[in-house]
Order: structure tokens, then C-alpha cells, then sequence
């Protein structure tokens, strides 16, 4: 079985690699292959796995490449864990944003807005390449923003592009241990859209345990999604949110604290990634491993610092950080679609009427029940009032985003960012495409 991973160089792949290669992995990958833009990055990575590689029970061949037509050929699976732009237009999408007083991060508000404008032309190319060479392959999304990635991508191979994130997996993992129970025993009624979603109930034995978790502060306090947010308004909502919504729910806040910050997300990661690939060129292979290892520990326990307050912000919970992530995700998917075991998970997959007031092609973040017939989207219960406005707003703005991309229309663009939630002035929506657009080359390749 050969897996491509489009975006091969990136920080995780040693996680896949090693996932894949161990005894008890549940799926045989004999082949994988690491498509990047970037060389040296693929270089360093392949430095990393080659010294884990003995290590492993049944570690997969490893080939790397920048040609996109031979990754695509003859793939039984990709992934897309892409970055357009880099991690200096992330930067930029975080900056542009903060300088005009609007909440600047990656995926969420205006900034990921600008990351899916330039975006969308790539996934798009990808996903004809792997119709037209491996068109029974499944392409499973990372890319972000994901959510609207994967609707882009759905409309040229249709349900057989999947998008994954361990977000709403992690949630779930949380409340589950909160609940005392195993998670093959519990049902439960998760909606959304990607990074913007609510666990709605946890059923055990038929028995909804959510309302006990919610009113125990000992439970809560296991719950990163809850210490965020505050037991108070988590109670007030009756759900525990995914982590994301703390930029909807405490926009002024987390705007300030990034603001006031002496770096942003993107800033405090270039840093630390410039850093770990110039040491590593001239590093032998076991050096070059503890420094990965080093560096992946600090960007997982600094990760949401801005949602923290500054003394704890690198002080998430150590159950927080639990070993699993995309690749845990994107592993038990594959095993699940090519016949081993089925299992039920949260995916981002077209909504086609599972939540009213949304448009059919959405793609929402719902239960699937996944096996080798392909993924069955479960139905979940009414969504209504603020939850689905928010979730409306949200997607128009994506629609809109989506629509300015793929045609080229500076005006769909304007508009999209106009109608996010997170903008509140149509003047600034228009600062802000045309800053993104002077800023960032791929936004200004679109429109140009």
C-alpha cells in the first residue's frame, strides 16, 4: 500500500512514520512517499527517519520528491498537510490582521480568510491530478483551514476526500475519561464546523453524562476546552465548545493578549523551525532527532498560549498533550476505509441536509461511522438559535471566500471577509483584502 503525503517535509511526519512502522500498527503501509517544495526540508525530515527506521517493527520504504504527478500515481491513500505561503504568510495573516485591531490568528477570522484565498487555486490543481492518476485513491485533508479545503476539493472527487482534525478527537477523549468511560461504550452528538463545534451529549448505557460533567468542577478541571473558557459559561451553553471557539466566545480578550505579546504564533514558530533546520544541516542523525524532539515538546505545550494568562501560558496539563494527534486520526481512518476495523469518528464531510440552514454542499464537522464501504455520516440533533447563526455566518464567509478564489473576484473577496463574524466593519474588510492582497504574493497572484 503506498501513502503520499503532500506536504512532506513538515514538522509531524516523524510521528506518522513512527505510527506506522510500530508492531501494532492496525494497517501495512509498505510505501511512503514525502512530496514537498521544499528539498532541504524533505532532506532533514528523511535524516530523522532514517535513524528511527530501526528502531521500528516493519518501518514503510520511504521515497521523497518534488514532482506532484509522480507523489499522485499509483497512491492508495494521500494526505494533504500543505502550507501555502510558508510560515511567512502565516505571519502575515496573523499581522495584517492585529495591526487593524481584529483578531489575527491562523485559521480562525480574517487571517484564515487570506490563507484559504491562496490556497484554493493549489488544492484545486491537486485534486484534478489525483482524479485524472489515482482516482480510486481516498485524499484525506490536514490542510488548512480544513473545513473549507475539503469543500473545495469535494467538488472535483466528491466523497472521496475526507477532512480530518484531532481537535474535536481530543475533546472527546477528555470527556470520555471525565465520564469513567471506554470510549467504545459511549454515543454522542458532536456538530460544527472545522475549529467551530460543540459536544452536545455523552451517553453511556443510554444515560446522557454530559449534564454531570458539566456540573462538576472536578471533571471540568480535566477539560482543557473547559479551564479555557470557564466553567461558568460552559454551563451557560450546556456543551463543551472545541478549543477554537474561544476566539468567537472571547474575541476582545484573545485579540489583546495576542496584541500585547511579544511575538505571534507564526513569529514564535519560524523562530523555533529556522532555528532546528539550521542546526540540523551540519547535526548527525541521533542530534538532529533530540532536537526535533525537543522543539515539538515546546510547540505542543505552548500551543493556544494566547488563550492563557501570561504565567501559565506554556503550562498546559501533560494529559493535554496526549501522544496521538493528526496522525493517530489519519491512521485508524485508513485502517477503517480499507477493511479493518470500523470506527466511529468526527469528520468534516458535506452536510446534504443534516443540518438544516446550511447549504448541502457545506461541508460540516459531524459523527461518521467509518468502514470499507466508505464513511456514513450520523444524523445529529437540531441545531438552532446561536449555534446555528454562528455556524451560518461562519460558512458564508467561507462560501464567499471560496468562490472569490476560484473566479478571481476581488469583490467576492472583499464581501467574504466583510461577512465574518470576527470583522465588524465592512471599511476594515476592505483594509484588510487589500493589505492581505499587497502582502502576501500568493493572495496578490490570485487577483493580479
Amino acid at each position: 500500500m503506498k501513502l503520499t503525503v503532500i506536504g512532506g517535509g513538515g514538522f509531524r511526519i516523524p510521528q506518522l512514520f513512527s505510527a506506522l512502522g510500530d508492531e501494532l500498527a492496525p494497517i501495512r503501509v509498505t510505501d511512503l512517499h514525502l512530496h514537498d517544495v521544499q528539498p532541504e526540508r524533505l532532506d532533514t525530515i528523511r535524516k530523522i527517519l532514517d535513524h528511527l527506521a530501526p528502531g521500528l517493527a516493519r518501518p514503510p520504504r520511504v521515497t521523497t520528491g518534488t514532482d506532484l504527478d509522480a507523489a499522485v500515481t499509483g497512491a492508495n491513500f494521500i494526505f494533504s498537510a500543505m502550507r501555502i505561503g510558508g510560515i511567512d504568510g502565516r505571519i502575515a495573516d496573523e499581522r495584517t490582521a492585529l495591526d487593524l485591531g481584529v483578531l489575527g490568528q491562523e485559521t480562525v477570522g480574517p487571517g484564515g480568510l487570506a490563507y484559504a484565498l491562496r490556497t484554493v487555486p493549489v488544492v484545486t490543481r491537486l485534486a484534478e491530478r489525483v482524479r485524472d492518476l489515482a482516482p480510486e485513491a481516498w485524499l484525506i485533508n490536514f490542510t488548512n483551514p480544513a473545513g473549507l479545503v475539503t469543500e473545495t476539493m469535494r467538488r472535483i472527487l466528491g466523497d472521496r476526500v475526507i477532512g480530518i482534525c484531532d481537535t474535536p478527537i481530543g475533546l472527546m477523549r477528555r470527556a470520555t475519561r471525565a465520564a469513567g468511560a471506554a470510549p467504545d461504550r459511549v454515543e454522542f452528538d458532536y456538530v460544527g464546523l472545522n475549529h467551530l463545534g460543540w459536544l452536545r451529549s455523552l451517553s453511556v448505557d443510554g444515560v446522557d453524562r454530559l449534564p454531570g460533567i458539566l456540573a462538576s468542577d472536578d471533571s471540568l478541571t480535566g477539560i482543557e476546552e473547559a479551564r479555557l473558557m470557564g466553567f461558568d459559561w460552559i454551563r451557560t451553553i450546556g456543551a463543551l465548545p472545541n478549543e477554537y471557539l474561544y476566539y468567537y466566545y472571547f474575541t476582545r480578550e484573545a485579540t489583546a493578549r495576542i496584541r500585547s505579546g511579544t511575538e505571534t504564533r507564526g513569529e514564535y514558530l519560524k523562530r523555533q523551525q529556522d532555528r532546528f533546520y539550521a542546526e540540523s544541516r551540519g547535526a548527525g542523525p541521533a542530534e538532529t532527532l533530540e532536537m526535533w524532539q525537543a522543539a515539538l515538546r515546546d510547540r505542543e505545550f505552548s500551543y493556544m498560549a494566547e488563550s492563557r494568562a501570561e504565567a501559565d501560558r506554556d503550562a498546559r496539563l501533560s494529559e493535554d498533550v496526549e501522544d496521538g494527534g493528526y496522525q493517530r486520526v489519519a491512521i485508524e481512518l485508513m485502517t477503517a476505509l480499507s477493511g479493518g476495523s470500523p470506527a466511529t469518528m468526527i469528520l468534516n464531510v458535506g452536510n446534504r441536509g443534516n443540518v438544516a440552514g446550511l447549504p448541502d454542499e457545506a461541508v460540516i464537522e459531524v459523527p461518521c461511522r467509518v468502514d470499507a464501504a466508505g464513511v456514513h455520516p450520523q444524523r445529529v440533533a437540531e441545531v438552532a438559535g446561536d449555534m446555528l447563526g454562528l455556524m451560518q455566518q461562519v460558512k458564508a464567509a467561507e462560501q464567499l471566500t471560496l468562490e472569490a478564489s476560484l473566479h478571481r473576484d476581488a469583490r467576492l473577496a472583499w464581501r467574504g471577509i466583510a461577512a465574518h463574524p470576527l470583522v465588524d466593519s465592512v471599511a476594515v474588510a476592505r483594509q484588510l483584502f487589500d493589505a492581505y492582497r499587497e502582502r502576501i504574493p500568493g493572495v496578490r497572484a490570485v487577483f493580479d
